[in-house]
């Protein structure tokens, strides 16, 4: 099972900083990362995503398409480049079932108004406690959902 945790921050400077703890949490092993970026809004509400931390996504392509996927969805403009034949609507409906639908979406977009940043980490191992303890001291807003193995499979299938 992977969690999707978002974490909004109303500066990107705190964002960074907590960016860098999540790789930090990484080489303690309190954190295995399958995805990690930090999303930030400009002053004129355009979105842009920062992955600075390379190598974190797995080496094959549809786990490196689901985590692409799961950043366009959220925060860019869905669909782009895999609006080919019923693709689009398949992985959305897929999507739904595992937690990330229309709702998930939204409260994610009331995190990023211009200005704001948030932290997007994709986890496939996470001891909750101790992450949440270290990224106490940044505060933020956090979203959680967690996608099975099955979906998380099934999706990088559809991906593939």
């Amino acid at each position: 099972m992977s969690e999707l945790i978002i974490i909004g921050y109303d500066d990107h400077l705190q964002a960074e900083k907590a960016h860098d703890r999540v790789l930090e949490l990484q080489r303690d092993h309190i954190v295995k990362l399958a995805g990690l970026a930090v999303v930030r809004v400009d002053d004129d509400g355009k979105k842009h995503v920062d992955t600075p931390a390379k190598g974190l996504v797995g080496t094959g392509a549809a786990s490196g398409a689901l985590w692409g996927m799961l950043i366009g969805l959220l925060f860019l403009v869905p669909g782009v480049g895999l609006v080919l034949g019923g693709l689009w609507g398949a992985l959305m409906g897929r999507l739904g079932k595992a937690g990330i639908d229309d709702a998930f979406r939204d409260r994610v977009e009331g995190l990023l108004e211009p200005g704001k940043a948030a932290v997007v980490v994709l986890a496939t191992k996470l001891t909750e406690d101790k992450f949440a303890a270290s990224m106490g001291e940044f505060g933020g807003t956090v979203l959680k959902t967690s996608l099975s193995d099955e979906d998380e499979k099934a999706l990088a299938e559809e991906l593939a």
